[in-house]
C-alpha cells in the first residue's frame, strides 16, 4: 500500500508505537480477557507490542497520521508476493519471543495459556473464507484517547479504502469492541460474521468489497 498522505513508519519510531498502541489497548475487550489482571497486562503489553512490531515492520506496512504519531494503521497487502518461508520463519520468532516473554513475566502461566486458548482471535484465518487474495487486512487500527474526534481515524481509514478502491482490493479487518461496528459501517464495511470461541468475547469479523 502506498500513500502520499500518511506518514511511513521507521523503526526508529518503535519506542513511541509501544507506548501508542500500549495506550490505546489498554482497556481493549480481547486483551482484557487475556490478561485479566489489569498490573500485569500494564507491565506486559509494552513488550507484547514490541515483539509485534519487530515481526509486523518484516511483513507489513506501517503508516501513522504524522511523524507525532497520533494515530496508526498497519496492513497487510494480501495482494502482494511474499516469501512464505522468511514470513513463517519471521512469524515463528515472534510467537517464540511472546511465549518465552508471557512466561517469564507472568509465572502463574494464566496469560501464557490464555494467549493458547485465545489464538484464534489473534491471527487472521477466519480470511481464509473469504477465498479472495486481492485483498488488503487491516490489522491494527488506533489512534491516540488524547488525539480522538480530530478525524484521524477518518484520514486512516480513507487512505486505506482511497487506494483499495484503485487497485480494486477487498478490505478486511475485525474488532472485539461492538460500539466500533457501526463506525466501520460508516466506511462501507460489512459484518460478515461473528467468532466467540473460549472465552466470553465476540470477535467481529468485517470486510469492504471490492467498489
Amino acid at each position: 500500500m502506498d500513500s502520499d498522505k500518511l506518514y511511513r513508519v521507521k523503526k526508529e519510531d518503535i519506542p513511541k508505537l509501544e507506548k501508542l498502541l500500549s495506550v490505546c489497548f489498554a482497556e481493549d475487550p480481547l486483551y482484557c480477557k487475556l490478561i485479566p489482571d489489569e498490573d500485569t497486562r500494564k507491565r506486559l503489553m509494552p513488550e507484547l507490542f514490541h515483539c509485534d512490531l519487530e515481526e509486523m515492520f518484516a511483513t507489513c506496512e506501517i503508516f501513522a497520521d504524522s511523524p507525532e504519531l497520533k494515530g496508526i494503521l498497519v496492513v497487510s497487502d494480501e495482494s502482494e508476493p511474499y516469501n512464505f518461508f522468511q514470513y513463517y520463519l519471521t512469524e515463528l520468532r515472534a510467537n517464540i519471543k511472546t511465549d518465552e516473554y508471557l512466561i517469564k513475566e507472568d509465572p502463574s502461566l494464566r496469560a501464557f495459556w490464555n494467549f493458547v486458548l485465545g489464538k484464534d482471535y489473534l491471527n487472521e484465518k477466519w480470511t481464509d473464507q473469504l477465498h479472495q487474495e486481492e485483498r488488503i487486512h487491516i490489522i491494527y487500527l488506533a489512534v491516540d484517547p488524547s488525539a480522538q474526534h480530530h478525524h484521524i481515524s477518518s484520514l486512516l481509514l480513507g487512505e486505506t479504502i482511497a487506494y483499495a478502491h484503485a487497485h480494486h482490493l477487498m478490505i478486511s479487518l475485525e474488532t472485539h469492541n461492538e460500539h466500533n461496528v457501526a463506525m466501520y459501517e460508516h466506511f462501507g464495511f460489512k459484518l460478515y460474521g461473528v467468532m466467540e470461541k473460549h472465552f466470553d468475547l465476540k470477535q467481529y469479523c468485517m470486510i469492504r468489497e471490492v467498489q
